[in-house]
């Protein structure tokens, strides 16, 4: 996989997306596809998501994200592509951010 092929994808989740193994459920794939990035809850309660990869593989989450997990009902998800800038973590899930 080279850096050249790499993007940024940013997601904000709405819906009934907490307390529904959505973070788990969004964890599991980045883990799976290898990318680096996190997952966390917001306060208002919304999904945030940050990934780096391959744009085929963070379409494909992209993809998952908008179903969720068999319990979350997904109303909205805001996408924003961005460039990649390699400082992000193996994919992880990050405390609320408040």
């Amino acid at each position: 996989m080279s850096e050249e092929q790499n993007t940024r994808l940013h997601l904000t989740v709405e819906g009934n997306v907490q307390g529904v193994g959505f973070r788990y459920f969004i964890y599991e794939l980045g883990n799976h596809f290898k990318l680096t990035g996190w997952v966390r809850n917001k306060i208002n309660g919304n999904v945030e998501i940050l990934a780096e990869g391959p744009r085929e593989t963070l379409e494909a989450i992209l993809g998952e994200a908008k179903k969720g997990p068999p319990m979350a009902q997904v109303v909205n998800v805001i996408v924003e592509w961005r460039e990649p800038s390699n400082d992000l973590p193996p994919f992880t899930i990050l405390p609320t951010d408040y």
